[in-house]
């Protein structure tokens, strides 16, 4: 279909070269800005690119350094307990010692234990007497106690612990009847 209108003409370009001069120009800036944007693609992508790698790089150490805090997490508290291994061992290597003194030593190495146990958190229950408290303890029996309340602790069959107040085993005990 053929535009009629006298005006239309006169509206497209009144000086030829003029436009083509403005459509060369607007083509080079825009291949310009074509070969600007590809030059700033370039740079983002190896800029990501490095960023990856280095995420990569920081997920890998971190890997590797939980790996290791797990081998050794209780790299000081065994070096802790060597003491304690070291005057067992030596109570074992006496000969001919009296049953006191191989006694002493026993309740001397546990002492030591105890209180490395102790600094790292862990507590014996020993509940004899109080109460029953099924949180913290197992009752295996109930016996004749006269003199005792019912529900109370009158014989411990093993010490309980707990570590920074959370159960590790409970104490096993014996209870007074009704």
């Amino acid at each position: 279909m053929q535009n009629n209108d006298p005006q239309a003409h006169d509206d497209v370009a009144p000086d030829q070269g003029a436009a083509g001069e403005s459509a060369t120009d607007q083509l080079a800036q825009l291949q310009a800005r074509v070969v600007e944007l590809e030059a700033s693609n370039v740079e983002l992508r190896e800029t990501v690119l490095r960023e990856h790698a280095e995420l990569e790089n920081q997920r890998r150490r971190l890997h590797r350094d939980l790996e290791q805090a797990r081998r050794f997490a209780n790299e000081k508290l065994l070096n802790e307990l060597l003491p304690v291994y070291d005057g067992l061992e030596s109570g074992l290597a006496v000969e001919g010692g009296d049953l006191a003194s191989m006694r002493e030593g026993i309740n001397l190495t546990l002492k030591a234990l105890l209180k490395l146990a102790e600094k790292h958190g862990m507590a014996q229950i020993d509940p004899l007497g109080q109460p029953l408290d099924p949180e913290r303890h197992h009752a295996v029996s109930m016996v004749d106690a006269p003199g005792s309340a019912a529900g109370t602790v009158v014989s411990v069959l093993q010490k309980g612990y707990v570590l920074n107040d959370r159960l590790l085993r409970p104490a096993l005990v014996a209870v007074a009847k009704d």
